[in-house]
Protein backbone atom coordinates (compact mmCIF):
# COMPACT_ATOMS: atom_id res chain seq x y z
CA UNK A 1 0.00 0.00 0.00
CA UNK A 2 1.22 3.47 -0.92
CA UNK A 3 0.73 6.35 1.48
CA UNK A 4 -1.59 8.91 -0.07
CA UNK A 5 -2.83 12.21 1.23
CA UNK A 6 -5.77 14.44 0.54
CA UNK A 7 -4.57 17.65 -1.09
CA UNK A 8 -7.82 19.33 -2.12
CA UNK A 9 -9.34 22.35 -0.45
CA UNK A 10 -12.51 24.33 -1.06
CA UNK A 11 -12.50 27.51 -3.11
CA UNK A 12 -15.56 29.64 -3.83
CA UNK A 13 -15.70 31.25 -7.27
CA UNK A 14 -18.38 33.31 -8.98
CA UNK A 15 -19.81 30.18 -10.60
CA UNK A 16 -19.80 27.91 -7.56
CA UNK A 17 -17.94 25.81 -5.04
CA UNK A 18 -14.78 24.02 -6.20
CA UNK A 19 -12.32 21.55 -4.83
CA UNK A 20 -8.91 22.85 -5.83
CA UNK A 21 -5.63 20.91 -6.00
CA UNK A 22 -2.01 21.91 -6.64
CA UNK A 23 0.91 19.87 -7.94
CA UNK A 24 4.49 21.02 -8.48
CA UNK A 25 6.54 19.64 -11.37
CA UNK A 26 10.29 20.06 -11.93
CA UNK A 27 9.72 20.80 -15.62
CA UNK A 28 9.10 23.70 -17.99
CA UNK A 29 5.49 24.78 -18.39
CA UNK A 30 5.34 23.57 -22.02
CA UNK A 31 6.18 19.99 -20.96
CA UNK A 32 3.51 19.93 -18.26
CA UNK A 33 0.97 21.48 -20.66
CA UNK A 34 1.78 18.72 -23.18
CA UNK A 35 1.21 15.98 -20.57
CA UNK A 36 -2.02 17.65 -19.51
CA UNK A 37 -3.53 18.38 -22.93
CA UNK A 38 -2.04 16.16 -25.63
CA UNK A 39 -4.54 13.34 -26.32
CA UNK A 40 -1.77 10.73 -26.75
CA UNK A 41 0.13 11.80 -23.62
CA UNK A 42 -3.10 11.87 -21.60
CA UNK A 43 -3.75 8.18 -22.28
CA UNK A 44 -1.00 7.23 -19.82
CA UNK A 45 -2.74 8.83 -16.83
CA UNK A 46 -6.40 9.83 -17.41
CA UNK A 47 -7.93 9.23 -20.85
CA UNK A 48 -8.02 10.94 -24.21
CA UNK A 49 -10.05 13.22 -26.44
CA UNK A 50 -10.83 13.77 -30.08
CA UNK A 51 -11.31 17.15 -31.71
CA UNK A 52 -9.54 20.49 -31.56
CA UNK A 53 -9.85 22.27 -28.18
CA UNK A 54 -9.37 25.75 -29.66
CA UNK A 55 -12.66 25.28 -31.58
CA UNK A 56 -14.50 24.94 -28.28
CA UNK A 57 -15.70 21.34 -28.62
CA UNK A 58 -14.10 17.93 -28.11
CA UNK A 59 -15.19 14.44 -27.13
CA UNK A 60 -13.50 13.10 -23.99
CA UNK A 61 -13.21 9.58 -22.63
CA UNK A 62 -11.70 8.53 -19.30
CA UNK A 63 -9.41 5.50 -19.17
CA UNK A 64 -11.03 2.14 -18.58
CA UNK A 65 -12.91 -0.49 -20.51
CA UNK A 66 -16.34 0.78 -19.45
CA UNK A 67 -15.72 4.49 -20.11
CA UNK A 68 -18.00 6.23 -22.58
CA UNK A 69 -17.23 9.18 -24.83
CA UNK A 70 -18.66 12.43 -23.48
CA UNK A 71 -19.04 15.78 -25.20
CA UNK A 72 -16.97 18.56 -23.70
CA UNK A 73 -17.27 22.31 -24.20
CA UNK A 74 -13.90 24.01 -24.00
CA UNK A 75 -14.72 27.38 -22.45
CA UNK A 76 -11.15 28.68 -22.24
CA UNK A 77 -8.04 27.50 -24.12
CA UNK A 78 -4.88 29.57 -23.49
CA UNK A 79 -1.81 27.36 -24.10
CA UNK A 80 0.30 26.78 -22.08
CA UNK A 81 -1.36 28.53 -19.15
CA UNK A 82 -5.09 27.88 -18.80
CA UNK A 83 -7.91 25.62 -19.85
CA UNK A 84 -11.51 25.44 -18.58
CA UNK A 85 -14.09 22.97 -19.80
CA UNK A 86 -17.52 21.53 -19.11
CA UNK A 87 -17.54 17.76 -19.56
CA UNK A 88 -20.96 16.24 -20.21
CA UNK A 89 -24.25 17.75 -21.29
CA UNK A 90 -26.82 17.16 -18.57
CA UNK A 91 -27.22 17.63 -14.82
CA UNK A 92 -24.04 15.57 -14.33
CA UNK A 93 -21.90 18.07 -16.28
CA UNK A 94 -18.53 18.59 -14.64
CA UNK A 95 -16.69 21.92 -14.86
CA UNK A 96 -12.92 21.76 -14.47
CA UNK A 97 -10.12 24.24 -14.88
CA UNK A 98 -6.36 23.95 -14.97
CA UNK A 99 -3.95 26.83 -14.47
CA UNK A 100 -0.21 26.47 -14.94
CA UNK A 101 2.50 28.82 -13.64
CA UNK A 102 6.24 28.50 -14.16
CA UNK A 103 8.96 29.92 -11.93
CA UNK A 104 12.55 28.85 -11.38
CA UNK A 105 12.33 25.91 -13.76
CA UNK A 106 9.32 24.46 -11.94
CA UNK A 107 5.67 24.47 -12.96
CA UNK A 108 2.71 24.56 -10.62
CA UNK A 109 -0.50 22.98 -11.88
CA UNK A 110 -3.71 24.08 -10.17
CA UNK A 111 -6.77 21.97 -10.92
CA UNK A 112 -10.27 22.98 -9.89
CA UNK A 113 -13.33 20.71 -10.01
CA UNK A 114 -16.72 22.37 -9.48
CA UNK A 115 -19.01 20.58 -7.05
CA UNK A 116 -22.79 20.42 -7.25
CA UNK A 117 -22.86 20.40 -3.41
CA UNK A 118 -20.30 20.07 -0.62
CA UNK A 119 -21.43 16.48 -0.15
CA UNK A 120 -19.75 15.64 -3.50
CA UNK A 121 -16.28 16.10 -1.99
CA UNK A 122 -15.88 12.50 -0.66
CA UNK A 123 -16.28 11.18 -4.23
CA UNK A 124 -14.55 13.97 -6.15
CA UNK A 125 -11.56 14.58 -3.85
CA UNK A 126 -10.06 11.08 -3.89
CA UNK A 127 -10.62 10.81 -7.66
CA UNK A 128 -8.83 14.10 -8.37
CA UNK A 129 -5.92 13.22 -6.06
CA UNK A 130 -5.69 9.82 -7.77
CA UNK A 131 -5.51 11.18 -11.30
CA UNK A 132 -3.13 14.01 -10.39
CA UNK A 133 -0.86 11.48 -8.67
CA UNK A 134 -1.06 9.34 -11.81
CA UNK A 135 0.06 12.36 -13.86
CA UNK A 136 2.97 12.94 -11.47
CA UNK A 137 3.95 9.25 -11.61
CA UNK A 138 3.88 9.16 -15.42
CA UNK A 139 5.99 12.32 -15.65
CA UNK A 140 8.50 10.92 -13.12
CA UNK A 141 8.63 7.44 -14.65
CA UNK A 142 7.27 5.83 -11.46
CA UNK A 143 4.68 3.07 -11.07
CA UNK A 144 1.07 4.26 -11.16
CA UNK A 145 -0.75 4.47 -7.82
CA UNK A 146 -3.53 2.03 -6.95
CA UNK A 147 -7.13 3.29 -6.75
CA UNK A 148 -7.69 1.31 -3.52
CA UNK A 149 -5.23 3.64 -1.76
CA UNK A 150 -7.56 6.59 -2.47
CA UNK A 151 -10.97 5.06 -1.99
CA UNK A 152 -11.70 4.33 0.78
CA UNK A 153 -8.43 5.81 2.13
CA UNK A 154 -9.20 9.52 1.55
CA UNK A 155 -13.00 9.48 1.65
CA UNK A 156 -13.32 10.31 5.36
CA UNK A 157 -10.81 13.16 5.06
CA UNK A 158 -12.86 14.79 2.32
CA UNK A 159 -16.10 14.10 4.18
CA UNK A 160 -14.70 16.02 7.16
CA UNK A 161 -13.73 19.16 5.19
CA UNK A 162 -15.60 22.24 6.32
CA UNK A 163 -17.65 23.73 3.49
CA UNK A 164 -17.12 27.51 3.49
CA UNK A 165 -20.20 29.69 3.70
CA UNK A 166 -21.13 31.67 0.59
CA UNK A 167 -19.70 35.17 0.50
CA UNK A 168 -22.40 37.77 1.03
CA UNK A 169 -22.28 41.49 0.49
CA UNK A 170 -22.23 43.63 3.60
CA UNK A 171 -25.31 45.80 4.07
CA UNK A 172 -27.63 43.77 1.87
Amino acid sequence: MTITRATGHYVRKDDGLYLQFDRLFHAPIEEVWYSLTNPNAMQAWIGTYTGIPSTGAVRFRMSGDEAEWRNASVLLWEPPHRVRADIGEDESTVRVYCHLREAGGMTTLTLGHRLHTGSDAPAVGPRCDYYLDRLAAVRAGRALPEWTDYDPGLVDTYRALHVPAPVTEVGR
